[in-house]
């Protein structure tokens, strides 16, 4: 997933970079990245936000579609749906798994999961993606469209 237009995707920009999510490993088949929980990305109870569950959640589907699609376009989330199913503090490391369960022409879902450094599932959620074609006429649209 790199070239024109895509920055390495083991390197952190924007958000990412802004919240400290690192990706560790990337493929289309799988992607993992870490997060450290600092004061920053707390809620006002000094849990961690669950924005940023989602943004993890966004972020390995993203990735993990961009580089199964490859050279064919590019792809941009259209779903996201993460489950917050435990609380995160300060000072806690989290890990997580991003898989594909549906790779498709038009569209791709995928599933992420967040653990603690003890192992606990933190969020889950899914991921749908859509297949933006590089050259529409690829995916059947008739031209100038």
């Amino acid at each position: 997933m790199t070239g024109p237009g895509h920055p390495s995707a083991l390197e952190p920009t924007g958000f990412d970079a802004l919240i400290g999510l690192e990706l560790t490993s990337v493929t289309g088949d799988e992607v993992r990245g870490r997060l450290a929980v600092s004061e920053r990305l707390l809620q006002p109870y000094g849990l961690l936000h669950g924005g940023v569950l989602c943004t993890v959640v966004e972020t390995l589907g993203s990735v993990g579609g961009a580089a199964w699609y490859g050279e064919r376009g590019h792809v941009v989330g259209t779903s996201n749906a993460t489950d917050l199913l435990r609380s995160a503090r300060t000072g806690d490391v989290l890990e997580a798994v991003a898989t594909p369960v549906h790779r498709g022409r038009t569209q791709q879902l995928w599933s992420v999961e967040v653990h603690d450094q003890r192992s606990r599932l933190i969020a889950r959620g899914s991921l749908r993606v859509a297949n933006l074609p590089a050259d529409p006429a690829a995916d059947g649209a008739p031209a100038g469209a």
